[in-house]
């Protein structure tokens, strides 16, 4: 058996979790499994993870962490388009890029999140990030207003980022050309409908 410090174990099994969810599913996920793959005793990672679902929740909270800085290292970026629409760009970029965590955050049932505060901070931050923007572009915060405007336009390029990583779209013959017109298209349309294009 391997042995490891006890800070490179944690590191190892989130890894190696991260890869077993991509290779099995999170039904697939078993600590036993991860220790079996690391070449550590099966005891091993309960040091610091209680359970099968402690281990998923934090792969989960580290998506929602690399997530929120894919999407504000993109924001800032020195473009001239506006802020919300290189969010937009970043959010469906990520998602086609990392299809396993994008599929983790928003296509898998997650732990208890009353057991994982840690996770849930991190995917409220990312919503944040969202609001923020929403805030910025009006000039004015409207605390209701941004949370329905931020379920609309993550519902929408959430919608199309999910259906382009389908074979949907290919069984009704709708040509790559024309999907590649989909995105600036559904991005100018949330514009002209939050007023802010």
């Amino acid at each position: 058996m391997t042995e490891m410090h006890s800070k490179d174990l944690r590191e190892a099994c989130a890894e190696e979790a991260l890869k077993l969810i991509g290779e099995v599913g999170v039904e697939g996920l078993s600590i036993r499994e991860v220790a079996r793959r690391l070449g550590v005793s099966h005891q091993a990672p309960y040091k610091h993870f209680a359970s099968s679902d402690h281990l998923l929740a934090e792969v989960v909270r580290r998506t929602y962490v690399l997530f929120s800085q894919y999407l504000e290292e993109r924001m800032h970026s020195q473009t001239e388009d506006p802020e919300m629409r290189r969010l937009g760009e970043a959010y469906f970029t990520f998602a086609m890029e990392h299809p396993l965590h994008y599929r983790l955050m928003f296509g898998t049932p997650l732990p208890d999140p009353v057991e994982h505060p840690e996770m849930m901070q991190e995917a409220r931050y990312a919503f944040t990030v969202l609001l923020e923007a929403l805030g910025r572009a009006r000039g004015v915060k409207d605390e209701k207003a941004d949370q329905l405007d931020a379920l609309f336009v993550w519902s929408t390029l959430h919608g199309l980022a999910t259906i382009l990583q389908t074979a949907a779209l290919d069984q009704i013959g709708m040509s790559k050309v024309l999907l590649a017109d989909a995105l600036p298209n559904t991005l100018e349309r949330i514009g002209k409908a939050l007023s802010i294009a």
